[in-house]
C-alpha cells in the first residue's frame, strides 16, 4: 500500500504507482503465495490511469487475486 502522511484520512487514498498522487478508484487485491497464506489479501490502490499496468506487474507474477472498487477493499474476495 501507499507510504502516506500523518493525518491522511479514508477519504485521501492515493494511488500506489511511484510518483502518482492521485486519488485511488481501484484496489488490487493480490497475495504471494510464496510468503503469505492462501486467505491473505495484501492490497494496492491504484487510479484508473495506473490500474492496467499495476495490474499487469502483480498478474505477471500470479500475485492478482481481484480488482474492486476502493470502497470495497476490506470487503471478503469473492474467489478463494
Amino acid at each position: 500500500m501507499t507510504d502516506s502522511d500523518a493525518g491522511t484520512g479514508p477519504e485521501e487514498l492515493q494511488c500506489s504507482a511511484k510518483g502518482c498522487r492521485a486519488d485511488a478508484v481501484w484496489a488490487l487485491r493480490w497475495n504471494n503465495p510464496k510468503i503469505h497464506t492462501p486467505d491473505r489479501r495484501k492490497v494496492w490502490l491504484a487510479c484508473d490511469e495506473h490500474r492496467e499496468s499495476l495490474s499487469a506487474f502483480l498478474s505477471r507474477r500470479d500475485f492478482l487475486k481481484d480488482v474492486v472498487p476502493v470502497a470495497e477493499r476490506d470487503e471478503p474476495s469473492g474467489r478463494g
